[in-house]
């Protein structure tokens, strides 16, 4: 049996997060000690590792309770499912990298959305969720997180929009000057928070697409003032250099 805290120290969750799972439902202690300690077992931890698995491959939380806590969740199958989710998610990396690479090789005027396409992971993931998710309550909550995504959606949007402001508000300075560096590290991040791992070649391809396609520059334009998408895509050049 682990405490908390040593749970915490062996896989990288923090105690916060490891209560959160608790309050949830979502993985309960094995037991708790009469002085309040939360204690785990192997099979907690083991019912952890799918819940970190699972959250790798972008399940929300309340889809990771629902698949593991179903009474026809079989381990074994869901590993082989998780790995062909993987497997997906490693090739369509590989293609973006493959697509930022011939931007910098062929230069901004190349075009390709093709790799931007994951209707099939999201298919992917909707067999799983049609394979262990297939209760009332669950379809109730889906059908209220659609509506729910819809307004994450926008708001998302904004959020990295107002960064682009941010950054045309700095452009008396130069792209390489450690305020604009922290503003391009910032969309970064962002994009790796909300959207997918944003490596430095995937960055740099962005960068490109900002200026070459007219949507991206027109709408960064208007939000950072004239110029604001050739400056982020010399700070970003400045950046993954």
């Amino acid at each position: 049996m682990r405490t908390v805290k040593e749970v915490s120290k062996i896989t990288g969750v923090s105690v916060r997060t490891l209560h959160h799972y608790d309050a949830i439902g979502l993985l309960k202690p094995t037991r708790v000690t009469e002085a309040g300690y939360r204690m785990y077992d192997d099979t907690a931890l083991r019912r952890l590792q799918d819940i970190l698995l699972s959250r790798e491959l972008q399940f929300s939380l309340k889809e990771i309770k629902v698949i593991l806590d179903s009474p026809d969740f079989d381990p074994s199958e869901a590993i082989a499912r998780q790995i062909g989710l993987l497997e997906l998610q490693y090739k369509r990396i590989g293609e973006l990298i493959s697509f930022a690479r011939e931007i910098q090789n062929k230069g901004a005027k190349t075009m390709n959305f093709d790799v931007f396409d994951k209707d099939e992971i999201e298919k992917y993931k909707e067999e799983v969720i049609a394979k262990w998710g297939g209760t009332k309550a669950y379809q109730e909550y889906r059908q209220k997180d659609i509506v729910r995504n819809k307004v994450a959606s926008g708001r998302i949007a904004n959020e990295l929009m107002t960064i682009f402001s941010e950054i045309g508000g700095l452009k008396h300075l130069t792209p390489d000057s450690d305020e604009v560096q922290k503003k391009i590290s910032a969309i970064q991040k962002f994009i790796t928070d909300n959207y997918y791992t944003c490596t430095k070649e995937i960055l740099s391809g962005l960068g490109e697409m900002y200026v070459c396609d007219e949507r991206f520059k027109n709408n960064i334009d208007k939000t950072g003032g004239a110029g604001t998408a050739d400056f982020v895509k010399q700070a970003i050049a400045a950046y993954c250099s």
